[in-house]
């Protein structure tokens, strides 16, 4: 019987899987909606195999967001701020004059060169709470008479 599962599986169409616990993070749930649709782009991209080599450039994100070119980097800014992703390699100009876009990883799972998952987005915490109290106001009161 344990053919008919496997079998009733084939066909089925891909799909992109976020976990609760990802998006009951801070680092998730503090995000605007942009670098959201972003990470989903680039998760979407993600096979099993090629973490640390997901090619996404900043046309075809912005096409694929909808959104301006120009607006999409401050969003792969965002999510790597936010640990979500790390650039493995920089965009360059190829030797045929054509530019070549960065390769990214996702934290949440292992690279195939034997780097771990990192997850630092579990780590991060909003700007407003990373503030430290340096100490309690002094209220001076005028003397009486």
């Amino acid at each position: 019987m344990a053919k008919g599962y496997k079998h009733a599986k084939k066909g089925q169409p891909p799909f992109v899987q976020i976990y609760h616990w990802v998006m009951g993070t801070e680092a998730w749930e503090t995000m605007p909606p942009g670098p959201r649709a972003l990470y989903l782009e680039l998760k979407k991209r993600y096979n099993g195999h090629n973490n640390g080599a997901i090619f996404l450039s900043h046309r075809d994100a912005a096409k694929a967001c909808g959104a301006h070119r120009n607006t999409v980097g401050s969003w792969f800014q965002t999510l790597e701020e936010r640990g979500f992703i790390t650039k493995t390699k920089g965009h360059y100009l190829g030797p045929s004059g054509a530019g070549v876009a960065a390769t990214w990883a996702l934290t949440e799972y292992p690279t195939p060169d034997g780097h771990k998952a990192t997850m630092a987005f579990k780590k991060w915490k909003s700007p407003a709470q990373n503030q430290c109290i340096t100490g309690t106001k002094t209220v001076h009161r005028r003397a009486a008479g």
